[in-house]
């Protein structure tokens, strides 16, 4: 069964890149354009200036969605990533470019109540304890289980697999269908500490500002938009001096749209002093930290989801 412009699809690699344009990659990111992806590879092998690299837009993760709108003879399929809401570009989702073979046609799986992988990182095997059949599954990615756990060992349905593969029961939870506190959502996002600054990251591997946030919440079972803009638009705006832990800090420039967010971790102290947790470009990882003075002087509000 061949993709098709017009029809939905779904992600069948652990992790994929949605791209720019077919001609905007480059040779170090062979890694990342295979059919089994090699996340942890494709990053280990960038410079810092390659790490930030704009022919990247964002990540999408095994089994999620997307809308067809290209096949090109040459392997690429152009489509919309409509689990990563961005209003701005397309009214369905993130727009941009994957190698065809990281997908595969929509074929539906009877309903089930979905798990979310809770481990940083696991892989799906051919049987429990068996061979790695889906290597570098990341926090944050939904499953559909294919039956009860048997012996420590979940079966999961994945796509472009006929038979069910494996995971250990502890790595996946039912996805939560409350909204969550902010404890749970800085514990989420304190699991990602030191996790390097990628352009575009949306995975354990390399994550950006707005990719945190929307895995820390896509974990807990609550879907925000992908870029940084667009979740200030999604969120509601609090008065500076009422934040508290959980709520987001948006960053702009004058006369510029917003640029940088990040979690706030602490209620603001005397002297405005704040603190959060963030992927921060300028040193290229998630860390935790007071907000320096040239960080406070972008700062232009505060929301909570």
């Amino acid at each position: 069964m061949e993709l098709q412009p017009g029809r939905e699809a779904v992600v069948r690699v652990a992790v994929a890149t949605l791209w720019t344009s077919p001609e905007a990659v480059r040779a170090v990111d062979r890694p990342a354009l295979a059919a089994r992806t090699d996340i942890a590879g494709w990053i280990a092998g960038m410079d810092t200036d390659q790490q930030v690299g704009d022919c990247v837009l964002s990540q999408l993760l095994l089994g999620e969605r997307v809308l067809v709108t290209e096949v090109r003879p040459d392997g690429w399929a152009h489509v919309v990533a409509v689990e990563q809401p961005a209003a701005k570009l397309h009214p369905r989702g993130y727009p941009g470019w994957l190698p065809a073979e990281q997908l595969v046609p929509d074929a539906g799986v009877a309903d089930a109540e979905p798990l979310v992988v809770d481990a940083t990182v696991t892989a799906l095997r051919t049987a429990p304890g068996g061979a790695e059949a889906v290597p570098g599954v990341v926090l944050g990615t939904r499953l559909v289980p294919a039956g009860p756990p048997v012996d420590g060992w979940r079966p999961v349905h994945a796509p472009g697999h006929a038979d069910p593969l494996w995971l250990p029961a502890a790595h996946a939870v039912p996805v939560p269908t409350t909204p969550p506190s902010a404890g749970e959502v800085l514990a989420v996002a304190q699991r990602l500490l030191d996790v390097v600054y990628i352009w575009g990251g949306v995975s354990a591997y390399g994550i950006d500002c707005s990719g945190l946030v929307h895995l820390a919440w896509r974990r807990l079972g609550v879907l925000l938009p992908r870029d940084a803009d667009d979740q200030a638009a999604a969120t509601r705006p609090v008065p500076l001096g009422t934040e508290r832990p959980g709520d987001l800090y948006f960053f702009a420039r004058p006369g510029r749209k917003i640029h940088h967010i990040g979690i706030v971790t602490a209620e603001p102290g005397p002297d405005d002093d704040r603190r959060m947790l963030h992927a921060c470009y300028r040193q290229r990882r998630v860390l935790e930290e007071r907000l320096p003075a040239e960080r406070t002087a972008t700062l232009v509000g505060a929301h909570r989801v």
